[in-house]
């Protein structure tokens, strides 16, 4: 698997790390320093990366803003955020403004590259299978009120378009509503969205979840229910 990174990241030792196991996996990767010169040379040619590790904490311009900025450019090319912050509220920022991952500082070199292949696995996954499709308009999943199509990445709730959904938020709801009632505890969830051994906490679900709610309500979608306790379930049947 051969891998053009754009590493973000103003730390020299940590860029020097992550360099080093980035070659031992054959992977080349393009250095920025600070906020402005990443957007720059991402801007300049998106095309050319299939993965950005961008830093939270960065000069003249943070991760966050530039997240946001690449997300503009392209809605899908993948972002793992790295941070010494390890607040709640700073994770659940990350992931809403369209990170697909969030690593916290100190990490294990060889936990990022897991999460880097696991990443990349799924990305070539869902692209080959929109190369594949037939233009069925036909939905894999129809409940009471949601239409899914796993194709065209699309989710209606009362024929009204679910929007700016992330590949996360879009899996995590595409397993659940595959099986209504059932009660998915946040270990399953991480197996199952994630794919892999996951090395981080819990609450990743639970971020994800809060994002994916507030984008489902905008459309009157109260769908997603906390069991206590336990974890997460889909259920439309209530909904009036």
């Amino acid at each position: 698997m051969s891998l053009r990174i754009l590493m973000v990241e103003d730390d020299n030792s940590v860029a020097e790390m992550m360099g080093m196991f980035f070659k031992k996996e054959g992977w080349q990767q393009d250095i920025a320093v600070n906020g402005v010169e990443a957007v720059d040379m991402f801007k300049e040619n998106a095309d050319k990366y299939d993965l950005i590790t961008l830093d939270l904490n960065l000069p003249k311009k943070d991760g966050i803003q530039v997240a946001k900025e690449v997300r503009a450019i392209s809605p899908t090319v993948p972002i793992i955020m790295l941070t010494a912050r390890g607040s709640e509220s700073d994770q659940v920022l990350g992931l809403g403004i369209g990170a697909d991952e969030y690593v916290t500082k100190p990490f294990s070199p060889i936990a990022l590259i897991a999460r880097i292949k696991a990443l990349h696995r799924r990305v070539m996954m869902e692209e080959d299978v929109q190369t594949q499709e037939n233009n069925n308009q036909e939905y894999e999943i129809q409940t009471a009120h949601l239409k899914i199509s796993k194709d065209r990445r699309e989710v209606l709730f009362d024929d009204q378009p679910v929007v700016d959904l992330t590949p996360k938020e879009f899996d995590l709801l595409y397993t659940m509503a595959q099986k209504p009632k059932q009660v998915f505890s946040r270990d399953q969830l991480l197996e199952l969205v994630w794919g892999y051994e996951y090395y981080g906490e819990e609450r990743t679900v639970d971020a994800h979840i809060k994002k994916l709610r507030q984008k489902l309500e905008k459309v009157g979608a109260k769908v997603i229910q906390t069991v206590w306790g336990v974890g997460y379930k889909f259920d439309d049947s209530q909904v009036k």
